[in-house]
């Protein structure tokens, strides 16, 4: 099975109406919907200390994600103002992992976790399964903060039609850009 194409959050990246590859919904009440998620990366480190493998998670990467495949708007609808407001989804993702990544890091850093495994190979299999687990339930964690904050982002900008609060929000994205 062939990876999904999947564009990543840059500065010097803006998302345009031709990323937007789904069918649009119908049923839905926005005229377009993004769908965004993080992805991370770590490494891990092992040692034996009193004849146990204890292992070190280090280097935790997030990178934010926005998925064309799953992305659509209703073609009838399409403008700057909306296209603003549904960059400023991926933007606020951003935003959100920048206020956050150190924390989780900190989670992690410096710390020793106690590994499975019969022998040396099995333990580090398993420091590489439990090590993404453990990482997965953070991000799933952040994953919750940003949907609650994409909510007050549409609720407070009615959808991108409040511009005046739309822009109040666009000032705070651009400087993620700086």
């Amino acid at each position: 099975m062939s990876e999904i194409n999947v564009l990543v959050w840059s500065n010097d990246f803006f998302l345009r109406w031709s990323d937007f590859n789904a069918e649009s919904n119908s049923a839905a009440f926005e005229d377009s919907h993004s769908i965004i998620k993080y992805r991370h990366t770590w490494t891990i480190s092992s040692d034996e200390i009193e004849s146990q493998i204890i292992f070190f998670i280090e280097n935790i990467q997030l990178s934010v994600e926005f998925y064309p495949v799953l992305s659509w708007v209703r073609t009838s609808e399409t403008n700057d103002d909306l296209l603003k407001h549904e960059q400023g989804h991926f933007d606020l993702a951003e935003l959100v992992k920048r206020e956050n990544l150190e924390k989780l890091q900190n989670k992690f850093y410096q710390k020793q976790f106690p590994t499975r495994g019969k022998n040396e190979d099995q333990g580090k299999q398993f420091a590489k399964e439990d090590s993404g687990k453990m990482i997965a339930i953070e991000v799933y964690k952040l994953e919750e903060i940003l949907s609650k904050r994409r909510q007050e982002y549409d609720e407070q900008t009615n959808f991108g039609h409040n511009l005046e609060k739309q822009s109040e929000y666009n000032s705070i994205f651009n400087k993620l850009r700086l």
